[in-house]
C-alpha cells in the first residue's frame, strides 16, 4: 500500500480545523507559502468571535505588548511558552497587514486597537489572505474522525504525504498535517465546542482543565442583596486578589450588576481569581480616603454622605453610608471610629465571589492543550504532524487584544513550520 490518497479521498497538504482568527490566519499564510490548504468549520459563518469582539469593532491587537517579555500579559501552566511565537510575530507586523488592506483603526485605551468601522473589515481581510493563498473552504462541514493512517503492508509507513485521514460529512480527506484551531468553550451560542480537547486526548496529549476566563464574577443572593441596587454603576477601581508572590492588581473600570461585578477590572482579575479567595477593591485609587474624610471632619458641617460623594460616585456613597446609623449626620458629628471604618470599606473592601457567569459570558477559555506537549517554535504536538494554535492551547491573554495577538502569532509560527 502506497502513501498516495485512497480512492474517493480529497488530498491536501494541510487541513486546518476551525475558521476563527487563528485558523483563518494560519490557512492564509500556509497557502501563500505554496501549500495546498483546506479550511474546515462546522459553522456556516467564519470568525464569529472577531465579529462580536470590541462591540463589533474588533479589538484586534494591543500595541503595548512587550515583545521582550510578552509572557507578562499571559497566563497558563507555563506562561513562558508563548514568548517564542509572540516575539517572532509582533503587534506591529499585524498592524502593517491591517494598513496594507486599507483598514482604518484607532487606539482606545492602554494600547488597545480597534477598527474605525466594522469588525467585518478584519474578517474580509483574513478571507482575502486565504483567497490569495488558494485556500479551499468547506463550510459548514462537520469532522467526524481524525485518524493516523496505518502502516503499509510492506512495513513502510504510509504517513509522509498522507499521514492523516479526516472523515467529514462532505467526504474523506487525506493530509500530511492537521492544524487544530477550534478555540475553547467560551460563548457556546456562537458554536464553541470541546472538539480540540477531545482530539488532543485521543492522541495522548495532556489537557489543562479548561475554565471560563475574562468573565464576570457572581456573589451569593443574600450576601449581594445590599449591592444589587447599584447595578449599572461604573467607576474606576484598583482590584486585587492573591497573596504574596501570586498577588496581582489592576487599575480598571468596575461595573456593578444585578448578580455581581463585571467591567474590565473584574474580567482581568477573573483570570487570576481562585474559588474561595477574596477580592480587595479600592474605590478611590490614588486618594487617601482616611486623610480626606479626616480633613473634612475638621472643617465641614456637611452630611457625611455628601463629603464622601465628592470622592466617589454618589450612588456608592449612599449605599456605603446608608448601612451605618452613626454616619447619618454631619461629618463633624460622626464618631471617629465610624469614619475610620468607612474609610477602610472604601479603600479596602473585601468580598469573596461565589462563582462566575460561566462560559456563556466568558470572553475566552483558560486552560487547554498542555504546552508541555507542544513545541513553542512550531506549535506541533508530540504527535507528529498535529498542530494546535490559538485559544485551544493553554495560553490566555489579558483583556484588550492580547488573545487575538496570540491567535495571530501562534498561527504565524505554525504556518511557517508546516
Amino acid at each position: 500500500m502506497s502513501a498516495s490518497s485512497s480512492p474517493g479521498a480529497s488530498r491536501f497538504d494541510v487541513v486546518v480545523i476551525g475558521a476563527g482568527a487563528a485558523g483563518l490566519f494560519c490557512a492564509g499564510i500556509a497557502g501563500q507559502r505554496g501549500l495546498k490548504v483546506l479550511l474546515l468549520d462546522h459553522s456556516e459563518r467564519v470568525a464569529e468571535k472577531i465579529r462580536i469582539s470590541g462591540g463589533g469593532r474588533a479589538n484586534f491587537t494591543n500595541r503595548d505588548l512587550d515583545v521582550r517579555a510578552p509572557q507578562r500579559h499571559f497566563i497558563g501552566d507555563n506562561p513562558n511558552f508563548c514568548r517564542s511565537a509572540l516575539s517572532r510575530y509582533t503587534p506591529q507586523q499585524f498592524i502593517d497587514l491591517v494598513r496594507r488592506h486599507g483598514i482604518a483603526f484607532h487606539e482606545k485605551h492602554k494600547g488597545q486597537l480597534f477598527c474605525d468601522g466594522s469588525s467585518q473589515q478584519l474578517i474580509d481581510m483574513l478571507l482575502a489572505e486565504c483567497a490569495a493563498g488558494g485556500v479551499a473552504r468547506w463550510q459548514p462541514c462537520k469532522v467526524q474522525e481524525v485518524a493516523e493512517r496505518s502502516q503499509g503492508s510492506d512495513g513502510s509507513e504510509g504517513i509522509d504525504a498522507n499521514r492523516y485521514r479526516i472523515e467529514t460529512d462532505r467526504g474523506p480527506i487525506d493530509a500530511a498535517s492537521v492544524v487544530v484551531a477550534t478555540g475553547g468553550l467560551s460563548i457556546p451560542q456562537i458554536g464553541a465546542s470541546d472538539f480540540g480537547y477531545q482530539l488532543a486526548t485521543q492522541f495522548g496529549l495532556r489537557v489543562v482543565t479548561p475554565r471560563p476566563s475574562l468573565v464576570p464574577l457572581t456573589f451569593g443572593g443574600e450576601a449581594w442583596a445590599p449591592y444589587a441596587e447599584l447595578a449599572g454603576l461604573a467607576l474606576p477601581v484598583r482590584i486585587e486578589t492573591g497573596t504574596k508572590k501570586e498577588r496581582i492588581a489592576f487599575l480598571e473600570d468596575l461595573l456593578f450588576t444585578h448578580r455581581g461585578l463585571s467591567g474590565p477590572a473584574v474580567l482581568q482579575i477573573s483570570s487570576y481569581w481562585k474559588p474561595g479567595a477574596p477580592l480587595t477593591l479600592d474605590f478611590a485609587p490614588g486618594v487617601d480616603i482616611a486623610v480626606a474624610l479626616g480633613d473634612a471632619k475638621l472643617r465641614s458641617k456637611r452630611r457625611t454622605v455628601n463629603e464622601l460623594a465628592s470622592l466617589v460616585p454618589s450612588r456608592l456613597a449612599d449605599a456605603w453610608v446608608g448601612q451605618e446609623a452613626a454616619l447619618q449626620r454631619p461629618i463633624n458629628e460622626a464618631p471617629d471610629r465610624a469614619i475610620a471604618e468607612l474609610s477602610q470599606r472604601i479603600a479596602r473592601w473585601q468580598i469573596t465571589p461565589s462563582g462566575t457567569e460561566g462560559y456563556k459570558k466568558a470572553e475566552v477559555t483558560a486552560g487547554g492543550v498542555d504546552t508541555r506537549d507542544l513545541s513553542s517554535q512550531t506549535m506541533e504536538s508530540k504527535q507528529p504532524g498535529l498542530y494546535f494554535i490559538g485559544e485551544v492551547v493553554d495560553v490566555t491573554g489579558w483583556l484588550g487584544g492580547y488573545n487575538f495577538q496570540w491567535a495571530w502569532a501562534s498561527a504565524h509560527a505554525c504556518a511557517h513550520a508546516l
